[in-house]
């Protein structure tokens, strides 16, 4: 799996606390059997009505286009433990997500994706929502080594969970491939395991 030390990117802003997972993604997109098209359902009741005509939404700005660093306020990613939420984001082009504050499955399930998840005070993160806001095609530049974010020539520190932060700069998030790319190591333990047998 690829080392995840550095991300650039522009930034996309949601404002609103409490936002979460139902919000993300509607519950009837769930019973789709793969996450390949759950990009184009991000935010999805909130981005179409129910002609699918388009809603004044940031994920349908085009000023947003291409934007890979979501900005939130507290609690993101709240409520049920769908996996889905941040299937949704990625697969939009979200590659880091900055808030508040999160729901702590949320977090765990984007981390696990290779997403980082950075929290700061809600000062730090009016300051960068307000300057994408102004900014939208400036970029951005997280760096996972030293939780911090630089832009309009400031660098400011962040949190991480250390957990999160160790997996990304090891390239051991994805605890899946980890286990099929170690599939000989596992059965040759599970054969010296008496009990397995």
């Amino acid at each position: 799996m690829e080392k995840i030390t550095k991300l650039n990117g522009r930034g996309i802003v949601i404002r609103g606390d409490d936002i979460d997972t139902d919000r993300i993604i509607p519950a009837r997109f769930l019973k789709e059997i793969t996450f390949e098209n759950m990009g184009k359902y991000a935010f999805f009741d909130e981005r179409f009505d129910a002609n699918a005509n388009k809603k004044e939404h940031p994920f349908n700005d085009e000023k947003y286009k291409g934007a890979e660093i979501l900005v939130v306020n507290k609690n993101f990613g709240c409520g049920s433990s769908r996996e889905h939420a941040p299937q949704s984001l990625m697969r939009f082009g979200i590659k880091a997500i900055i808030g508040e504050s999160f729901g702590e499955i949320f977090a765990v399930n984007s981390g696990n994706l290779g997403i980082p998840i950075l929290t700061g005070t809600k000062k730090q993160v009016d300051s960068l929502m307000d300057y994408i806001q102004k900014n939208p095609g400036e970029e951005i530049q997280v760096y996972i080594i030293h939780k911090s974010i630089t832009y309009n020539g400031i660098t400011e520190n962040f949190e991480m969970s250390p957990s999160s932060q160790k997996a990304l700069l090891e390239g051991t998030y994805d605890s899946l491939s980890m286990m099929i790319e170690n599939e000989k190591k596992i059965v040759a333990v599970e054969k010296a395991l008496p009990y397995t047998w």
